[in-house]
C-alpha cells in the first residue's frame, strides 16, 4: 500500500468525522461547539488537497471522498443549523413545515459539489460560493447572536422569514455563474496575488477586532470583492 497516497484520504476522513460530531452538537443546540467542529473539518479539508498536490497523489477516489465529506460538514450541518433555529422559534407554529426549508442549503450544497467535480473551469478559481465558506456563514449566525445581541434583538437575527430568504439566497449563490477568486496562493508573488493577500490581511484584522462577528462579514466581503474584481477585470480588457 502506498502510504503517501492515503495521507490525503486520512485528512478527508477527519473532515467527515468533524462534520458528524458537529451534527451531534447541533442536535443538542450547542451551536458553539458545532461551529468549531465545522471549522476543524474545513481545516482538514484544506490539508487533504494540500497533501494530494504535494505528494502528487490526486486521483478520482480522493475527489469523490472529498465531496462526500464536504457534503456532511459543509452541506448537512448548516442546513440542520437553520432547521433547528427555525424550529426553536415558534412564530411559524409548532406543526409548521417551514423549518424544513433550512435544508434548501443542503440541497444547494449537494448540487454545487456534484457540479464542481465535473466543471473543469474551477481549477484555479471558483464559480459560485464554495460550500465551506457558505457553511461558516450559517454556522456562525447563532454565535453572533449570542455574543453581540441581547434578547431584544433576537427578532432581527432569528426572524424566520429572514432565515428562509437566506437559505434560498445561499442555494443560488453557491450555484450562480459568479467567478470568485481562489485563496490558493501557489507562490509568493505580490503582483499576482495582491487581491488574495489584501483579503487575507483584512480578514485577520476583522477577526481580531470583531471576533466571531467577523465570520459572516468576511464571507460577504469575499463575494463583494470577487464581483468588483470581475467588473474591473472585464472593464480593463
Amino acid at each position: 500500500m502506498n502510504i503517501k497516497a492515503q495521507i490525503p484520504n486520512m485528512f478527508t476522513m477527519l473532515n467527515l468525522f468533524s462534520g458528524c460530531v458537529a451534527l451531534v452538537f447541533v442536535a443538542d443546540f450547542n451551536f458553539e461547539l458545532a461551529f468549531y467542529f465545522v471549522c476543524l473539518g474545513i481545516f482538514f479539508d484544506f490539508f487533504d488537497g494540500f497533501f494530494a498536490r504535494k505528494f502528487n497523489v490526486a486521483g478520482p477516489l480522493g475527489v469523490q471522498l472529498d465531496s462526500l465529506a464536504d457534503m456532511v460538514t459543509s452541506g448537512v450541518v448548516p442546513g440542520f443549523v437553520m432547521f433547528q433555529l427555525m424550529r426553536d422559534n415558534d412564530s411559524f407554529g409548532a406543526m409548521s413545515l417551514f423549518p424544513y426549508l433550512g435544508f434548501i442549503i443542503t440541497l444547494g450544497a449537494c448540487y454545487r459539489l456534484a457540479k464542481f467535480n465535473i466543471d473543469t473551469r474551477q481549477s484555479d478559481s471558483f464559480i459560485g460560493l464554495p460550500t465551506p465558506a457558505n457553511a461558516l456563514f450559517f454556522t456562525s449566525l447563532p454565535l453572533v447572536n449570542a455574543s453581540f445581541f441581547d434578547d431584544n434583538f433576537n427578532g432581527v437575527i432569528y426572524n424566520n422569514w429572514v432565515l428562509v430568504g437566506l437559505c434560498f439566497l445561499s442555494a443560488y449563490v453557491m450555484n450562480a455563474e459568479i467567478p470568485l477568486f481562489s485563496l490558493k496562493i501557489k507562490n509568493f508573488s505580490f503582483a499576482k496575488y495582491k487581491l488574495q493577500i489584501f483579503f487575507l490581511l483584512l480578514s485577520i484584522v476583522l477577526l481580531l477586532i470583531f471576533q466571531v462577528l467577523a465570520v459572516p462579514m468576511i464571507i460577504v466581503i469575499y463575494v463583494l470583492l470577487s464581483v468588483l474584481n470581475n467588473f474591473f477585470t472585464k472593464k480593463s480588457v
